[in-house]
């Protein structure tokens, strides 16, 4: 799924109904090394692009679960007995796998950030194109909006949020104008806020606007943290010699992957008692550099520019 501060909105979007072009396609499939018979995770299940191309390459033994949190992506399921639906956040991933009685799997595919289809529902308040409240939830069921963070966070969150998360130039003014302009006006829709800080805007409105965007929707949503959680269940999960493949849309997204798949934790301090070395990765790389859409994708696909695909496998016991 697609980062909208990273490109305009793609006028053509296909996919099931107009909902997602999926990204990588045949490079992500390709990358799982699917096998007829195996058992494949989409922890980001959509319009169900890349789905359905998992489900040409398996057979009828074949199985494959679909994670997704938003609600609107269960219309797109296909009536197909190999596919489970599981309406969850994929940090969940090793839960919900248990609860279907599936311990290992031999393939997860993730393709990170929002759909085209939640760009292009104005209602959701994930684009700067429209104008409604600031919501930008992935998952309805959660009651932290966009609104509220800007409600509630104290200028200095406001400030490392807009920093680390949207790379905002002037995050510090921003905060400071927020918190400021949140005292005497509403600041609940996205037309709201951007005339509340109309007089600090940076640059390119547009462009400013979906970095500060960015920056929100990953705080409401815990997309990093979510993503960490994933990552650090790949390893159980993964039979020897699965795969798992997942596509990045921004760098905060890549460096957490690369370093994952290289290192095969987030620790810095796991080292062996008697040697005093870092414990080899259970992960080994396929993909030395990111794959990369090609230039006829990324013409017909605008939001396809910033995707970078990496693909690791899991190593045989000994």
């Amino acid at each position: 799924m697609e980062e909208e501060n990273q490109q305009l909105p793609n006028d053509s979007v296909s996919g099931e109904a107009g909902y997602h072009v999926p990204v990588l396609l045949k490079e992500s499939v390709e990358g799982l090394a699917i096998k007829p018979d195996g058992i494949y995770v989409d922890c980001t299940f959509g319009g169900g692009g890349h789905s359905r191309a998992i489900l040409q390459h398996l057979g009828e033994k074949g199985k494959l679960v679909a994670f997704d949190q938003d609600d609107d992506a269960r219309k797109n399921v296909p009536a197909d007995n190999r596919v489970i639906f599981v309406p969850q956040n994929f940090r969940h991933l090793q839960r919900f796998l248990r609860l279907h009685k599936i311990i290992k799997v031999d393939g997860i595919l993730a393709d990170l950030g929002v759909s085209s289809h939640q760009f292009d529902e104005a209602g959701r308040g994930f684009s700067t194109r429209f104008d409604a409240a600031l919501d930008m939830r992935m998952d309805q069921r959660q009651t932290i909006t966009a609104a509220d963070v800007l409600k509630t966070f104290s200028e200095l969150q406001l400030h490392k949020m807009l920093e680390h998360y949207g790379e905002v130039t002037n995050a510090k003014t921003l905060a400071k104008t927020i918190v400021q302009q949140r005292a005497i006006t509403s600041i609940k829709t996205i037309n709201e806020f951007k005339q509340a800080v109309a007089s600090v805007v940076k640059g390119i409105p547009q462009k400013y606007f979906a970095q500060v965007f960015q920056a929100l929707r990953i705080e409401v949503n815990d997309e990093l943290g979510a993503l960490k959680e994933l990552l650090q269940q790949i390893p159980a999960v993964l039979k020897p010699g699965g795969r798992a493949a997942i596509i990045t849309f921004h760098s905060l997204e890549d460096r957490l992957v690369k370093n994952f798949f290289k290192a095969g934790s987030f620790s810095d301090t796991e080292t062996d008692d008697i040697y005093g070395g870092r414990p080899e990765s259970p992960l080994l790389i396929i993909t030395k550099k990111p794959i990369l859409p090609g230039v006829t994708e990324a013409k017909q696909n605008k939001r396809a520019r910033s995707a970078k695909l990496r693909v690791a496998e899991r190593k045989s016991t000994a």
